[in-house]
């Protein structure tokens, strides 16, 4: 059977619910004063896995419709925010079917890069109402030149130089997220671009490294036996390396407005 790459998250949907890190409150502070939103506004998550965005959205008194197209994300998110008003939905944003000019807000966290490309934009548009925002937001790491570093590089140089994931959280998805950006910012449905980091940080060790490794798609994507040799060195190197390490992210937020 063969295996579609944006939906192999679901073969580790626990360990993506733990391991996967979430996004500072910064930011969606910075969502809603963009779209000018108050409580009981309705909001449209494309891709929300077991709900790491939906729930601070939702706590903000957000009524989330949560689109995810895996059963067992969307199983996940569903008992994550089941105090707070959120509908999870199992089915992917282009095949799912949302009253025109619903929402005030449609937000993509860690998703938009796997949506199709000729949709995604005027779905977005279609379901949002007149002036609606959509937010679209990615967590960076940004880890300095480190020996340990260095040494994670020459395990994926000697078993996996294909990969690109060689730093916490990095992955495919870097191509991906500058084509989405690129979009928006040429495309006519929308203006009124912007650009906000946010800055945060988080520690790791070996074992929380490597689960959070196995989560990323392109891992997923190896035959096990090699994928955990990889993650088997991996671990060896940062326990080697003392152990544990410190990781500086940075959650990247482009907003825009709707236009017509």
């Amino acid at each position: 059977m063969t295996r579609e790459q944006r939906l192999v998250f679901g073969e580790v949907a626990d360990a993506y619910d733990r391991a996967r890190p979430g996004y500072p409150e910064s930011l969606v502070d910075e969502v809603v004063r963009y779209a000018g939103l108050a409580v009981g506004d309705p909001a449209l998550e494309v891709g929300c896995g077991t709900g790491k965005a939906t729930r601070p959205f939702a706590a903000r008194g957000l009524r989330v419709v949560a689109l995810e197209p895996d059963d067992d994300m969307a199983a996940l998110a569903r008992a994550n925010c089941r105090d707070l008003d959120v509908g999870v939905r199992t089915v992917g944003f282009e095949d799912s079917e949302l009253p025109p000019h619903a929402f005030r807000l449609v937000y993509a966290a860690q998703a938009w890069h796997w949506v199709r490309r000729d949709e995604r934009l005027s779905r977005a548009h279609d379901v949002l109402g007149a002036g609606g925002t959509i937010a679209l937001f990615w967590n960076r790491p940004d880890w300095p030149d480190t020996p340990l570093r260095h040494a994670i590089d020459e395990v994926y140089a000697r078993l996996a130089p294909d990969l690109g994931a060689r730093t916490p959280g990095r992955s495919p998805q870097d191509a991906g997220r500058r084509e989405c950006t690129d979009e928006l910012a040429a495309s006519p449905l929308f203006g009124g671009v912007t650009f906000t980091e946010h800055p945060w940080s988080t520690s790791y060790d070996a074992a929380a490294y490597v689960e959070l490794l196995s989560t990323q798609s392109d891992h997923r994507m190896l035959a096990e036996s090699r994928r955990v040799e990889l993650l088997d060195a991996v671990a060896a190197a940062i326990d080697a390396g003392g152990g544990a390490f410190r990781v500086d992210y940075v959650a990247d937020l482009y907003t825009a407005r709707r236009e017509g």
